[in-house]
């Protein structure tokens, strides 16, 4: 089991992860501006955007318990970088884009500095230009997989793609692994909801090019992550298996896509935002789906 320093845990996307971890037997450090008080999950409060309390942070004790055993702190085996502005319009977009990419500068060249060498950061769908684009969002082609060039058209999706370069300079740098996550659609367990509105609305679901992520299975993809070494510096996109309608993929090309290119011969009901080289190289298997759920 391994010693997490997870930043941005009470956040939408890391509060599932975090639980999942924890029920897996991780000990898991939450360093976020707000405690969600986790049963089985320590806290601590962290700006990420602050050097000197990652540093600090990182090198300190897990809890009060481990301070009263031993002197020395334990450390951690891994870091898994989740927090961040989530998106734009939340704040301005100089902060965004300060805050996301400085954070994890911050994070990557402490875990550098300390001997962490595993690194699993928070990257976005929005890399492909399509969440927050103009116009009619469509991919360069399908399924829309890792290969593919990023086009981000704003401060958010911006910061994401340094954020990739920076990790891919750090572990050049180091040899560590360094592991970047392109999320989906993060979905929690109570917004399955949602989805009768998708299938009654396709057409908005394109900027998300119909994937969705159940938090959990989110979850469960972080932990492929820290049980699988010696990859170096790999990008994975995180989705289920399923897109978000109840639609099959010939349909929902001959609908919006008619004109995009497709890569190689696609099951009907495969999502369209492929999580097929995290299920090849990782062993990640999903098991949310939102036809089951609803």
């Amino acid at each position: 089991m391994k010693r997490v320093f997870f930043t941005g845990g009470s956040g939408k996307a890391g509060r599932h992860a975090v639980r999942y971890l924890a029920d897996k037997g991780h000990r898991v450090l939450n360093a976020d501006l707000v405690n969600l008080h986790q049963d089985g999950v320590d806290y601590l409060q962290v700006d990420i955007t602050d050097t000197g309390q990652v540093f600090s942070a990182l090198s300190g004790h897990m809890n009060r318990d481990e301070i009263r055993e031993r002197q020395w702190p334990l450390g951690f085996d891994a870091i898994v970088h989740f927090a961040a502005v989530p998106r734009i319009m939340q704040t301005t977009d100089v902060e965004t884009y300060k805050t996301n990419v400085m954070g994890t500068y911050n994070i990557l060249e402490a875990a550098a500095k300390l001997n962490i060498r595993k690194v699993i950061f928070a990257s976005s769908e929005t890399v492909y230009g399509l969440c927050f684009s103009h116009g009619v969002p469509k991919p360069l082609a399908l399924p829309v997989d890792e290969d593919d060039q990023p086009r981000p058209m704003d401060a958010y999706a911006t910061s994401k793609v340094v954020n990739e370069e920076t990790a891919r300079a750090f572990q050049l740098r180091t040899d560590f692994d360094i592991y970047g996550l392109r999320i989906g659609n993060v979905i929690e367990p109570d917004e399955y909801g949602l989805f009768a509105d998708f299938c009654k609305d396709p057409e908005v679901r394109l900027p998300n090019a119909f994937n969705y992520i159940d938090g959990r299975d989110l979850g469960q993809a972080v932990e492929c992550c820290l049980l699988k070494d010696d990859l170096g510096f790999e990008i994975f996109n995180v989705s289920n298996d399923q897109n978000s309608v109840d639609l099959g993929n010939a349909e929902i090309i001959k609908q919006f896509y008619s004109d995009v290119p497709v890569k190689r011969p696609l099951a009907d009901d495969e999502c369209l935002f492929s999580n097929q080289k995290m299920k090849d190289m990782l062993g990640f298997r999903p098991v949310h789906d939102w036809r089951g759920e609803v």
